[in-house]
């Protein structure tokens, strides 16, 4: 059997049309939103409640979990003093540990999963920094659908 990766999207300034078109062309089955915060001031068809709306009615489900996988932390103890959040600070709490660990299991299960933040680029969001980083590190199979569609392993985004 085909093992399937985990796939991870951003959906940046991408209409909610160009998303979901994106999501069925690699068939996925449930979105988990790992945006720390699951709003979007420019982007309103990407708040929490209105894209869950819109994936159920495309046969998706859409989970959040961006209080164990999101990037930008509430408390000031993961940040530096220019106010970058430190990633390995980060990875080591339970909370991002059970969440590594829940998508662990849906990658064993063979479950298509997609995980989501705002940053269209996965190069520069902490999908690949963090997220893809430690699942790459469980021989996780880790694929960023990028700012044009297309395919990027973590592998290719870390070097």
């Amino acid at each position: 059997m085909i093992k399937h990766p985990i796939y991870t999207i951003g959906h940046g300034t991408r209409t909610i049309e160009e998303f979901i078109a994106l999501l069925k062309q690699f068939d996925i089955q449930y979105l988990i939103d790992v945006r720390s915060i699951p709003y979007s001031k420019h982007n309103p068809q990407y708040i929490a409640r209105k894209l869950a709306d819109t994936l159920k009615d495309n046969n998706i489900t859409y989970l959040f979990m961006g209080e164990a996988l999101g990037g930008r932390p509430a408390n000031s103890k993961f940040y530096d003093e220019k106010g970058k959040v430190n990633y390995d600070l980060l990875a080591e709490t339970e909370a991002f540990k059970n969440g590594i660990k829940r998508i662990e299991t849906a990658y064993e299960k063979n479950i298509r999963v997609v995980l989501m933040c705002s940053e269209s680029k996965p190069s520069e969001c902490h999908r690949s920094k963090l997220i893809g980083k430690v699942l790459n590190e469980l021989n996780v199979d880790v694929q960023h659908i990028d700012e044009n569609g297309e395919l990027r392993s973590q592998n290719e985004i870390a070097n």
